[in-house]
């Protein structure tokens, strides 16, 4: 089979890298990054497409791996589209966006005689390069049957959670709690650094208690050494905490927490900061630290 990617950011690259280590031919390749995607295409010995449309043209099976809702919408409804020569084809949609998005983009695709998977993935870039993502999917259970045996080369835990739609909605909850965590682990730091404790300790106790999560084990230790080397962006962590108010709106929730925490990461937008990794709310909660930063 021939796999194409749009999309070959730290994400993208990372998985048509693995795909090309476990034997696969990935011919074709997008990216409006026209530098990275052909230093990446003279990499897998691939093509770098100068339109959407020879993407799908060289590939039966394409990844999309792109950054919010516009930009999924613009590769499928654009004057240069996916869809121009997709009969046949099966596109495997991982970027994280509204549910019905994913919903309106298997319609195209149906129309054009093409199929969708909803592929969204909760794993960082290195589990992208080792080929242990955790990927959830959404659509018909023929396609994720059609799709499985390439899928299982890029993840460690695959799970078909229903119709489209349905992943995105998982992947947003997942997001949303992860945020939480995160913030709320940055102000028992924050709080913990204030009243002189000593950081190692408390995150020791943190993680032998009550207060342990997943976000204490790959965070913790950066919001302590200021090391916010990006594996998520503040930026994507405001953009899918958004799409989780959305749903809450939706159901006729009100979600104080995760209000409260997009709020923070917006904020961490606007000054300048939307680039760190997620670990960087802790520059807002550290007292006086992002003063620091930006005097330094």
């Amino acid at each position: 089979m021939n796999i194409g990617f749009v999309g070959v950011g730290r994400m993208g690259a990372n998985m048509a890298r693995r795909l090309k280590e476990r034997g696969f031919q990935v011919t074709t390749l997008y990216d409006i990054n026209r530098a990275a995607v052909t230093a990446l295409a003279q990499e897998l010995s691939a093509t770098a497409c100068p339109t959407l449309g020879d993407v799908a043209a060289g590939a039966d099976f394409i990844f999309t791996v792109v950054s919010d809702d516009s930009a999924m919408r613009s590769i499928f409804r654009g004057d240069d589209n996916l869809l121009v020569n997709a009969r046949g084809k099966l596109f495997i949609n991982c970027a994280t966006v509204s549910p019905d998005v994913h919903v309106e983009i298997e319609q195209l695709a149906r129309n054009a005689g093409a199929e969708t998977l909803e592929t969204c993935m909760a794993s960082s870039i290195t589990q992208a390069r080792e080929g242990s993502l955790y990927l959830m999917c959404g659509g018909s259970a023929e396609t994720f049957r059609r799709a499985e045996p390439l899928l299982r080369e890029l993840s460690s835990s695959l799970r078909f959670v229903g119709k489209t739609g349905e992943a995105a909605k998982v992947k947003a909850l997942v997001n949303m709690v992860m945020n939480i965590n995160t913030a709320g682990l940055a102000e028992g730091l924050g709080l913990g650094q204030a009243l002189g404790l000593d950081l190692t300790m408390l995150r020791e106790v943190f993680a032998q208690t009550g207060a342990a999560s997943r976000v204490l084990q790959t965070d913790g230790e950066d919001m302590q050494n200021r090391d916010h080397a990006t594996f998520f962006s503040a930026a994507h962590a405001a953009k899918d905490s958004g799409i989780a108010l959305s749903l809450g709106e939706a159901a006729g929730l009100h979600l104080p927490l995760a209000r409260a925490t997009k709020q923070q990461y917006v904020r961490m937008i606007a000054e300048g900061l939307g680039e760190l990794d997620k670990s960087g709310i802790a520059e807002l909660t550290f007292k006086n630290r992002h003063t620091r930063r930006h005097q330094g």
